[in-house]
């Protein structure tokens, strides 16, 4: 079962469905289809590609432009923009599962080679989030838009704008409101990212990172997809990081910053993501069982590491000529 069609089931599904009868129903299907490793730690072949989850369209956008002599900036926006579009995957972009009052707000940023970032919170009316990012970074002196602000950047510098939201998210939307309780709904698939990371064949690394946030969220939420340091980091010197599931959790512990200062310590792209995870589940009275998350790295030498507190968290990754998706290892195996 794809990871689109789980996010959709499980939105229909309503509040009431239990994480560990959800993660059952996919065993099998997931088993068969995705490839089992922990982290790549051979001598790199240049460009590469690594995102969040089950995204190979994306992926092979992105490696499209990197063989056309593209960065690895123009890369991972145009890979990002691939999902924004998906109306059917109900987690980026246009599509996207709305917040409990009906509204699909969009949370975005990238980060360039030389340190610079741009990022955009609660965006409505505006498919491609990842690009208004970029043009914050580009052409403005900031770092952050939000909101409306945001929005009126955006259509002043051509974005067109339109509802995101789908016959089939309000759909959704309305069976949960049946029985939606007003409190975060924690459960390891109901809300996505796609986070993206490439390093072009100069070695020099970029990323990104886009979504429609937790479903159903409270209006005006935003978590650490559009945050530097928390949803993505990037230093062209070490390596670069990017973070997927429950935000808040991300945002606690400054996530994809510190993914990349323990690699600048020596540890490699596995042990960091390890680490990472280790800092948000050994916290005191951490209630980890409840919710997901998931890291994705990658160093300077082209190393890569993905890992997460539960099954069933992915990477795909486009490295010579192959584009595939790796299954990641993953802490609670209770």
């Amino acid at each position: 079962m794809k990871r689109r069609k789980f996010i959709k089931n499980t939105a229909l599904s309503g509040a009431g469905l239990a994480v560990g009868s959800t993660l059952a129903s996919c065993v099998d299907n997931e088993s068969k289809k995705i490839k089992s490793t922990t982290a790549t730690s051979i001598k790199a072949s240049l460009p590469l590609v690594i995102a969040t989850w089950h995204v190979e369209e994306a992926t092979a956008k992105a490696m499209a432009v990197l063989q056309a002599g593209g960065n690895a900036l123009d890369a991972v926006e145009q890979g990002c923009r691939v999902e924004e579009a998906n109306e059917k995957g109900q987690s980026v972009g246009k599509g996207g599962l709305p917040d409990r009052d009906g509204n699909v707000t969009l949370d975005a940023c990238i980060m360039d080679k030389h340190g610079n970032c741009g990022s955009v919170v609660y965006l409505q009316n505006i498919t491609h989030a990842v690009s208004v990012a970029r043009k914050v970074m580009e052409d403005t002196p900031h770092v952050m838009l939000a909101g409306e602000g945001a929005k009126q950047f955006a259509l002043s510098n051509g974005f067109k704008e339109e509802n995101l939201l789908t016959e089939a998210s309000k759909e959704a939307w309305e069976k949960w409101k049946v029985e939606a309780k007003y409190k975060p709904i924690i459960n390891i698939e109901n809300h996505d990212t796609i986070g993206m990371l490439a390093i072009d064949k100069n070695g020099d690394i970029s990323g990104a990172c886009t979504t429609s946030g937790l479903a159903y969220k409270m209006g005006g939420r935003v978590g650490d997809s559009p945050i530097i340091g928390s949803g993505l980091f990037v230093d062209n010197e070490i390596g670069a990081c990017v973070a997927t599931g429950l935000g808040e959790e991300v945002v606690k512990t400054v996530g994809s910053f510190l993914v990349v200062e323990l690699m600048r310590q020596g540890k490699s792209p596995q042990e960091a993501c390890e680490e990472a995870i280790g800092r948000i589940v050994n916290k005191p009275n951490s209630n980890y069982k409840d919710f997901q998350v998931g890291y994705i790295a990658v160093n300077k030498r082209g190393e890569t590491g993905h890992y997460s507190i539960h099954q069933y968290f992915s990477m795909t990754k486009f490295q010579d000529g192959v584009n595939e998706q790796i299954q990641s290892d993953f802490y609670n195996k209770n």
